[in-house]
């Protein structure tokens, strides 16, 4: 088209407004007016005019897909991998992690299992390269071990496994958390096969959280073959990371010093130490200075819980 023909059309606001939604621009429909004032007074030229709108455009499109991705995520909390406290865990570092937080976790097809005891952290590190994944312009889908089974168990039942099966297969990052926390049905290794496998073979990354050693895992899933045909096909571009150190939720508790304590005198002694011992004299004394757990004049062992 030569420039030379074109005629300045006056349109009015209602005109602006049809076009802007034709467009789809929503946000620049919004922010046209202030932009063009703030134009007006600094002297912009029309091109500096455009250039910011269509990045005011752009930036918000961005933070809707992500707002959007992230509900869509089913997410337990919502955690980044700036707020987990690394000192808690003595035998990580933060390096270590740099590989699972780019694109190339997710165009490579990694995998990842965090193993540990409760409160080391395996969700909140799991939830966060999930994240990472979605500003990296990528889908997440997070659930528990135990709704991902059931709802394919169930599926499964009503001959709807292979539409139930895209929930867990169709995101580019899959989190499958708390493995071992709870029993699971006799088709639960079954079900979880076919997600890892669709998975490994369309190389769609896949983070498992767990508190249960990989050698277990066949008794937990009913099912010693496919535990280790699914563990196979994690770990074949995927790591295994176990968290050590105190738990984050109960640190502030130093229980970690009253069991230590236990087991030297039981050690000392002879006598095994109950798992769960009742509290009584100066270890329930001690426990309270610990946890601060009860204040007042009627306390007594047989009314506290040290551990609530």
């Amino acid at each position: 088209m030569c420039l030379g023909s074109w005629r300045i059309q006056l349109l009015s606001e209602g005109q602006l407004e049809a076009l802007f939604r034709r467009l789809n621009l929503a946000h620049t429909r919004r922010v046209y007016k202030e932009v063009a004032a703030h134009a007006e007074r600094e002297s912009w030229s029309y091109r500096d005019f455009l250039a910011l709108l269509l990045a005011e455009e752009v930036a918000h499109r961005k933070q809707t897909r992500l707002q959007r991705f992230t509900r869509k995520a089913h997410f337990p909390f919502f955690k980044t991998i700036d707020e987990f406290d690394f000192s808690l865990q003595s035998g990580l570092r933060q390096p270590l992690f740099a590989a699972y937080l780019g694109p190339d976790f997710v165009t490579e097809g990694r995998s990842l299992i965090l193993y540990g005891k409760e409160g080391r952290g395996k969700t909140h590190l799991a939830v966060a390269i999930g994240y990472r994944a979605i500003q990296n312009g990528f889908e997440t889908r997070c659930a528990t071990a135990a709704e991902l089974i059931e709802d394919l168990s169930n599926a499964s039942k009503r001959g709807q496994l292979q539409e139930a099966l895209l929930t867990y297969t169709r995101p580019h990052v899959l989190v499958i958390d708390e493995i071992g926390y709870l029993s699971y049905g006799p088709d639960a290794a079954n079900v979880l096969f076919h997600v890892v496998n669709h998975r490994h073979l369309k190389k769609r990354p896949m983070i498992f959280t767990t508190n249960k050693p990989l050698n277990e895992w066949g008794k937990v899933l009913h099912d010693e073959d496919l535990a280790a045909a699914i563990l196979d096909r994690i770990l074949e571009r995927g790591r295994f990371i176990e968290l050590n150190g105190a738990s984050g939720r109960t640190r502030h508790l130093k229980l970690d010093e009253v069991w230590s304590a236990a087991a030297d005198r039981a050690r000392i002694s002879g006598k095994s130490v109950p798992e769960f011992s009742e509290p009584t004299g100066c270890e329930f004394g001690c426990r309270q200075r610990l946890a601060g757990v009860y204040s007042g004049p009627a306390a007594s062992p047989a009314n506290v819980n040290p551990f609530v």
